[in-house]
Order: C-alpha cells, then sequence, then structure tokens
C-alpha cells in the first residue's frame, strides 16, 4: 500500500466513497513497483469536475513519484469512478515498465550466478 497518498478535488467535493474508492486502486499499485521504490513512493491525485457543452466531465490525474522518476497519468470521463479505473490501468503499465528498466540487471546477476553453479564452471 502506498503510504503517502494526497487526494485533492477542484471544483468537486471528495466524498468518503469516492476517496475509499481510490486508496483501494491506486494505493495498491505498489505491488507493481520494485522494493527499493516502495518505501519512498508518493501519490498526488487530483480530481477535478469541468462543464462542457452541458455535460459534467471528471478529470482524474495522478502524479507518482519514484526515485529517479515521476508519472503523470491523467483521464477525462463523465464519472470520477471510471477515470480512476482507467487510470489505475494505465499506472500499472507504466510501472512494469519502470521495474523491467530497474531490475533487470539484477535479476540477470542472479540467474547467471544460479547457472554458474550447477554447471560447477
Amino acid at each position: 500500500m502506498i503510504k503517502k497518498l494526497k487526494i485533492s478535488g477542484v471544483h468537486t467535493t471528495i466524498t468518503d466513497e469516492l476517496k475509499k474508492y481510490i486508496f483501494r486502486k491506486i494505493g495498491k499499485v505498489d505491488r507493481y513497483m520494485p522494493r527499493h521504490a516502495r518505501e519512498s513512493a508518493h501519490a498526488e491525485i487530483l480530481i477535478k469536475e469541468t462543464k462542457a457543452k452541458a455535460r459534467r466531465l471528471h478529470t482524474c490525474e495522478v502524479i507518482l513519484n519514484l526515485p529517479g522518476e515521476a508519472f503523470t497519468i491523467k483521464e477525462t470521463t463523465l464519472n470520477p469512478f471510471a477515470a480512476v479505473d482507467i487510470v489505475e490501468a494505465k499506472l500499472k503499465t507504466h510501472l512494469k515498465k519502470y521495474k523491467e528498466k530497474h531490475n533487470t540487471q539484477r535479476l540477470h546477476r542472479r540467474v547467471l550466478a544460479r547457472l554458474h553453479r550447477r554447471t560447477g564452471a
């Protein structure tokens, strides 16, 4: 669970139901982070409401700060819960790429060390 989550609303109020939903969805994306990044990760979530052509649009913007990088992901839909879902899916893909980028050398070293021990060379 990401320990540092800051949720704020622009032109809207954040209900308890929406806050719990955000904590459940965005708070648990730390599973996709490398272990060294979990402790220092923190996220800012902005929920914005705008009116366009007689419709209310909800924008969910997540700024996730990790060691060495910061991700900004934004999505606009008619429903704030749907926006959170889409942002969560995008965030997972970004974190998987981040994990591959920052963990490949360690993984290869461990695998090569095991193969080296098995062959006895």
